[in-house]
């Protein structure tokens, strides 16, 4: 059987999806009543890391070692893979002696490369195109909190990176509809944007974006790589914040999400970040559950 690639949530069914957030439910019940659950037993994951990273990398390697398996982190600085060995060559080494991937790197590009020579599943953790695996621990805090996301309105404020390009891509499998506010020169990939018809649309303002919306979303203006541009964005975005103002145009039990790190008083107020309407602890604790779920998945079925 070929190997399975989650590169982007397209690359998944809507009912496997739908069952992916169930399955990171039920795993986090597993591992909250203490039982002891290795479904993974003897797996190795391998992990190239191109890009820094806290959450990614904490939750894959604890989801290993809680299912009875095992990671290693594999760093450029470290490896061949930082030395100029062709992406092709490493994939077609590594994948023989390891039994999945996951890589956060820049260009989509590496990763896809990398899975059209790998033999085992590769996950993509990071691109500067899709951050697919975030999207996984988001849908299931909404479902955690409010139940099916179908039909809802969710609200993407600020830069369309590769966070809003998941949302994208969400609002199609998910069947949700999507407004995205974004200031021009730093709009979403519009080829992704059109292929999500009626699902994704760009909004006049962040204000007319929020109104009624059941989940408002943001992230950091500036994302990793792009520190240098960081004066010039705080410019471009300044009337981007999502604060307590956007927050009340929003349904009355509305909530906030963000991936995380977060630059209070920038992208989003103190006040918010640390309201009652914030669930962006719950959404990094469940990058475990999610990830947990996504693992089980690609090495486990039949």
């Amino acid at each position: 059987m070929a190997a399975r690639h989650f590169l982007t949530l397209m690359d998944f069914s809507p009912a496997e999806l739908q069952q992916l957030i169930q399955r990171a439910i039920e795993l986090k019940k597993i591992q909250r009543s203490g039982v002891v659950f290795e479904p993974l037993k003897n797996k190795v994951l391998g992990m190239v890391f191109e890009k820094s990273s806290t959450r990614t990398r904490v939750a894959f390697e604890t989801a290993m070692a809680q299912c009875g398996g095992h990671a290693i982190f594999l760093s450029p600085r470290d490896t061949q893979l930082g030395r100029g060995e062709p992406i092709k060559d490493s994939a077609r080494v590594l994948s023989r002696m390891v039994d999945i991937f996951m890589i956060r790197t820049f260009e989509h590009e590496k990763i896809e490369e990398f899975a059209a020579y790998s033999q085992v599943p590769v996950i993509n953790a990071l691109t500067d195109l899709q951050h697919p695996c975030q999207l996984l621990a988001d849908m299931q805090t909404y479902f955690e909190h409010r139940g099916d996301i179908k039909g809802k309105k969710v609200v993407w404020i600020g830069d369309g990176n590769n966070m809003c390009h998941s949302y994208i891509d969400a609002a199609r499998q998910f069947d949700f509809k999507l407004a995205i506010a974004a200031p021009e020169g730093y709009l979403p990939d519009n080829e992704l944007l059109s292929a999500a018809g009626e699902h994704a649309w760009l909004a006049a303002s962040p204000a007319e974006a929020c109104q009624d919306a059941d989940l408002i979303v943001t992230d950091v203006w500036a994302s990793m790589g792009q520190e240098e541009e960081s004066n010039k964005r705080i410019k471009a975005f300044a009337d981007y914040q999502v604060n307590s103002e956007l927050m009340q145009l929003a349904k009355a039990d509305a909530l906030f999400m963000h991936c995380l790190p977060a630059h209070r008083d920038e992208e989003v107020s103190e006040e918010v970040l640390e309201g009652p309407q914030s669930v962006v602890w719950d959404e990094a604790g469940n990058r475990l559950h999610s990830q947990k779920a996504l693992l089980e998945f690609l090495l486990t079925r039949n």
